[in-house]
């Protein structure tokens, strides 16, 4: 799907249509405009090619460019609901896609901030939910997003959490029994959690000492992987650069898991 041109959006409608059960329609009342393949293909589409980060735009694009495929496209405000009622469907799809049963996985963390940090006292959407978080580049408010990848660079293992978060904790999260090696940075090399993990999992954590640690002795084997590891830095440069999965504009918490998924699952079709 390197080389899309406008009559593909069919094929990716076949193809969710194909994954999407429609719910049952009511008894009374108007029925939807739009059918929730439809709403999810709209949502895909977007992310594969013109990569708008608002439904306000997305919704426009829609409407100029696409009214023939979508001619029962309703009002934008109902268009909005119709997206936040996806949103499950949405979620099922994205768990559908990831690599759960790779052997091999990177693992890694990326800040997603909801504001500015001069705004986060008076941020008021995600108040008691975004907190403050500290990484290499210094303090941040908003989420945290942990994943593992596979060896192609397919999201393998998600993970959301406030930005305080620590990496490690998120790791039986984002892997589980098919998981054989996980590679990460040294913020994953703690005994207790690599000894969890081997005991739960069966997985052996790889991650480079500690700057303070002078006799670890590493493998070829574990350099090698090692070498490997920034493929996850590279994905995360992917989607928040060319996929602009940080956003501020979403006006509830909803809205901010709707464009996160929405991004994802739509990378997740990039590379798939």
């Amino acid at each position: 799907m390197r080389h899309l041109q406008a009559h593909h959006i069919t094929d990716v409608y076949c193809v969710v249509d194909d994954l999407v059960s429609e719910p049952p329609k009511p008894k009374g009342g108007r029925p939807p405009a739009l059918s929730q393949s439809e709403v999810v293909t709209i949502l895909i589409w977007n992310t594969l090619t013109v990569k708008q980060q608002t439904l306000k735009d997305l919704y426009a694009w829609v409407d100029r460019y696409h009214r023939l495929d979508f001619p029962a496209l309703p009002p934008y405000n109902r268009f909005v609901d119709h997206c936040h009622r996806a949103l499950p469907v949405l979620l099922m799809l994205l768990q559908q896609t990831l690599a759960s049963d790779a052997p091999l996985k990177f693992v890694d963390s990326t800040m997603l901030e909801v504001c500015r940090l001069v705004r986060a006292d008076r941020h008021k959407i995600c108040k008691n939910i975004a907190q403050f978080g500290k990484n290499h580049q210094g303090w941040h408010y908003g989420f945290k997003l942990h994943a593992a990848i596979d060896l192609h660079g397919k999201l393998g293992g998600l993970f959301f959490t406030p930005a305080s978060f620590h990496d490690a904790q998120a790791m039986p999260a984002i892997l589980n029994h098919h998981t054989k090696i996980a590679v990460g940075d040294s913020a994953y090399g703690a005994r207790v959690m690599g000894r969890h993990l081997f005991e739960t999992y069966g997985t052996i954590v790889v991650a480079p000492p500690h700057y303070t640690q002078k006799r670890k002795i590493l493998t070829w084997w574990q350099y090698k992987l090692l070498t490997l590891r920034p493929k996850i830095e590279s994905v995360f440069g992917y989607l928040k650069q060319q996929l602009h999965l940080v956003t501020s504009f979403p006006r509830s918490i909803n809205g901010y898991l709707l464009h996160y998924v929405r991004i994802l699952l739509g990378y997740q079709f990039l590379v798939g």
